[in-house]
């Protein structure tokens, strides 16, 4: 025992007294004098070991007696490979490559990337491929993103709810710009505040997401980032109108103050006052409502120092009625005389973020984050009353380095959250207070080559849901060219606010009955869910075009869940989860460029979501099981000179049939079906753009006329006990027509 210990204690010592080489690579300049060059590869032949030259030209790299041959590379240089004897220093200047002709290389950039390189199944949604829809807010903006499922949460409010993997979006985590941004109070409305054309990009990532933001995200995390005042243009307008008389307006205003400070003003308003009861069941299709929406955005850059900050001022108000045709809050609010809601949200946001990259060392960097957001929401539907106040505060600091070599890269930072509830129920308070003290690392290993993995820990104390740590692990794997081969798994906590994740139980008349098992969330325990995934995307050629396709599948399975019981037609149920709950997702896609300009996309997904309810194991109501996605865009050659040219969008969604939660002990008259029908809905849109400053759109929602019957049961009598609007598999309104125009000066 005593000779192993030794070898242990002596282990370290032997580590640390294994040779390296140092040297230094140079280039020569125009004046032919040897210059540092920076970034150049070093690695010994047929390993895998090297490293990459520093702003100096010095390297470090570990040597023993069986390397013999050191390569050195760099693009635009001839390769050159040492012969190595011992472990002096090597001095070496790379030559020039003067053989090289002119090469252009053209490439159009696609609408939507994925990327072949990193180690989560992360891909990204850029501005051109929003403007493919109206995408009048972030809720609208995956009408053509077959990985994420939009649709109605009831058949009142107009809330659009999204999910993906088969969970609905208090299972992801929603930031903007790496800041959570859709959580809590938020969670019903918050997509329809962020407006379309203030997003530059979407990225989208599957399964179990970064560390860096959090152990509340589940089944992945979306993340849109704003468009920039330094590169958004100094003015943009974009106008449309719909035929159900919705209106809007986007108006961006930038300039740049000095060399390193620039500034932007957004305004966004959207009306719609016009009452539609499409299929005469007395309430209105859609919600009237009124929106304004300011932001006012800070850049500041300096490069030479290495500095970037962004601070954000943000204001909204928010009015929506909605119920049936004749019924008026002045008059109608409180009483039985007529069904109506009214939903008024106010909200404030600042938040600032500020990085730092070393100039001398641009492998280290500090990132530092904080953010402050009051929203408060003050609501009645029918006789129900739902007021909810959240303010909250989150901050996040951050140090990203490597380790040895820019192979292996590190993250580590601490984070703060603080969130204060006031919430009403009627006459029953449900206010609370959050904290979370965290504190994160994650390790990424990138060979340059075939594998990268990045694995993630963090530890956190919660005043509520305790002190636990949060594991994830994301790699991946080329086998050949053009490959990525992906898995994933992680875990998330989270604690779930009942009411504001489900508003549309207000919109019924069904009595709420919470289990209360002696936890410190409405008597209930916090959601604790694991996430595992693989992945496979391939691109290659089909008659010298690009294509690719991919194929996931992913598993939810939770420990513990807040349940959400309508299998009981009288009452909606919250209670622990008892037994098994998971959600199965498969998908496959595919993406073709069929010829120049002309791109198609086809996706099949499967879904399998079941949970242990009271009455026993069940499919998760309204989530189909079946779904077929397709969508396919032209865009004409740009002509010379003016710049112009059309760009034609349809899309195309398909879904199966969807389990409706039981209503067997309802009257005959107020009874459904066990299923739902399938539904298949027909978007296009036209775009005709003049030149680089001014183009105008044209489009269909819905262009087939696809309308569910009967979306709210009992609309005969609402202050009856069979009154429930949360019965929505389709389109309610029918067909809608906009048009639009956008006008920029760059």
């Amino acid at each position: 025992m005593k000779y192993l210990l030794y070898i242990l204690l002596m282990f370290p010592v032997i580590a640390l007294a294994q040779d390296e080489i140092k040297g230094t690579i140079l280039e020569t300049n125009q004046k032919n004098k040897s210059t540092p060059l920076f970034g150049a590869n070093v690695y010994w032949l047929n390993t895998t070991v090297g490293t990459t030259t520093d702003f100096d030209g010095n390297f470090t790299i570990p040597y023993t007696k069986e390397y013999k041959k050191l390569i050195v590379s760099y693009v635009g240089f001839k390769t050159d490979t040492l012969t190595i004897s011992s472990s002096k220093n090597v001095r070496h200047v790379l030559e020039a490559t003067r053989d090289l002709e002119e090469v252009m290389i053209t490439s159009r950039k696609q609408a939507t990337s994925k990327s072949y390189l990193k180690a989560s199944n992360t891909f990204t949604v850029s501005s051109k491929e929003l403007l493919k829809a109206a995408c009048c807010n972030l809720s609208e903006s995956f009408e053509t993103n077959p990985s994420i499922d939009v649709n109605f949460a009831d058949a009142v409010t107009g809330t659009r709810q999204i999910k993906m993997l088969g969970l609905t979006s208090p299972y992801l985590l929603i930031a903007t710009e790496n800041i959570p941004s859709i959580r809590g109070a938020s969670q019903a409305f918050g997509l329809s505040f962020i407006p379309g054309t203030w997003v530059e990009s979407i990225q989208i990532t599957k399964g179990a997401g970064t560390v860096v933001t959090g152990f509340e995200s589940i089944a992945g995390q979306i993340n849109a980032e704003l468009v920039k005042p330094s590169t958004d243009d100094r003015l943009f307008v974009n106008v449309y109108g719909a035929s159900n008389q919705r209106l809007e307006l986007n108006t961006h205003f930038n300039t740049k103050l000095s060399e390193k400070w620039d500034t932007g003003v957004y305004l966004h308003g959207n009306t719609h006052n016009e009452k539609h009861d499409v299929n005469d069941d007395g309430f209105l299709d859609m919600p009237i409502y009124n929106q304004i929406n300011v932001m006012n955005r800070w850049q500041y850059t300096n490069p030479e120092k290495g500095f970037v900050s962004f601070i954000n001022l943000k204001y909204l108000n928010d009015e929506k009625q909605t119920g049936q045709l004749d019924f008026n809050p002045e008059t109608d609010k409180g009483t039985t005389r007529s069904w109506g809601s009214e939903i008024d949200t106010e909200r404030y946001e600042v938040s600032a973020k500020m990085g730092y990259v070393n100039p001398e060392i641009p492998w280290q960097s500090i990132g530092v984050q904080a953010a402050f957001s009051s929203h408060n929401q003050e609501s009645y539907f029918g006789l129900n009353t739902y007021n909810i106040k959240q303010n909250s505060l989150y901050s996040n600091a951050m140090y990203n380095s490597i380790i040895g070599d820019s192979r292996s890269k590190f993250k580590t930072g601490l984070s703060y959250t603080y969130d204060h509830y006031n919430e009403m129920v009627n006459a029953s308070d449900y206010g609370r207070t959050e904290t979370s003290v965290g504190a994160f690392f994650e390790y990424a290993f990138d060979n340059l080559d075939d594998i990268n993995i990045t694995a993630g820990l963090r530890v956190d104390t919660h005043n509520v849901l305790g002190t636990f740590i949060t594991p994830r692990v994301h790699a991946r794997y080329s086998p050949w060219a053009k490959s990525a081969l992906r898995a994933s798994f992680g875990r998330g906590k989270r604690s779930a606010s009942i009411f504001a994740e489900n508003q549309s139980v207000f919109a019924t008349s069904r009595a709420i009955n919470i289990v209360n098992a002696g936890g410190e969330l409405y008597g209930l325990d916090p959601e604790i869910a694991w996430n595992y995934g693989i992945s496979f995307l391939q691109g290659f050629n089909v008659f010298s075009r690009k294509a690719d396709v991919t194929i996931d599948y992913y598993r939810t399975d939770f420990q513990n869940q807040v349940v959400v019981d309508f299998e009981n037609p009288q009452v909606v149920s919250f209670y622990n989860l008892v037994g098994d709950s998971y959600a199965n997702s498969f998908q496959v896609e595919f993406n073709y460029n069929m010829f120049e300009g002309f791109d198609t996309r086809l996706a099949y997904k499967y879904y399998d979501v079941q949970t242990q309810y009271g009455s026993g194991k069940l499919e998760k109501p309204l989530v189909p099981k079946h779904r077929f996605f397709a969508n396919a865009s032209y865009e004409t050659p740009i002509q010379a000179g003016s710049g112009a040219h059309w760009k034609f969008d349809a899309t195309y969604n398909w879904l199966g049939k969807q389990r409706f939660s039981s209503t067997a002990t309802n009257p005959s008259l107020y009874q459904l079906s066990e299923y739902s029908p399938s539904v298949g809905t027909l978007n296009v849109q036209v775009t005709k753009v003049f030149s680089p400053k001014f183009e105008v759109y044209l489009g269909g929602e819905n262009v087939t006329n696809v309308q569910q019957d009967n979306p709210i049961l009992g609309s005969d009598d609402p202050f009856g006990p069979y009154f429930d609007t949360t019965f929505v598999y389709g389109p309610i309104y029918g067909s809608n027509y906009y048009a639009g125009l956008r006008f920029k000066i760059q």
